[in-house]
């Protein structure tokens, strides 16, 4: 039997910078589910990747904005070629370093503000 496990991460109060979220997969499993949310209605994006490619695989995705999380799913995940497909999972292998990149001012440009309370699970499948 497959199990799963969460990884949850929390940015407690107004984003002054991007958000650099490392950690180590402890065993091989699959990403299987994101939700990302952050408690303001400015934009910020964030990828989720390894130590060898920062976006491998989540390339650059919204969060979800004013307690509203964004979901990421097999439909949304790429593989190590960029590619999309229908319910892809990727395969990580155990002490794989994981990397989620949060862009803290996506919009900036366009006169959008700092996210806020930031939270990130990542849920995956055992083995």
């Amino acid at each position: 039997m497959q199990r799963k496990f969460c990884m949850c991460f929390h940015v407690l109060g107004d984003m002054g910078a991007n958000a650099v979220i490392t950690f180590t997969v402890p065993s091989d499993c699959q990403l299987v589910h994101v939700s990302a949310c952050q408690s303001d209605s400015d934009a910020a994006a964030f990828t989720i990747g390894d130590s060898g490619d920062a976006d491998e695989y989540l390339t650059t995705s919204a969060v979800g904005a004013s307690g509203t999380p964004a979901e990421y799913d097999g439909d949304d995940f790429v593989d190590a070629d960029g590619n999309s497909h229908t319910k892809y999972y990727p395969h990580i292998a155990a002490g794989t370093v994981m990397i989620i990149t949060v862009d803290y001012d996506y919009n900036a440009g366009q006169g959008s503000g700092n996210a806020a309370d930031l939270t990130l699970v990542l849920t995956f499948l055992e083995g």
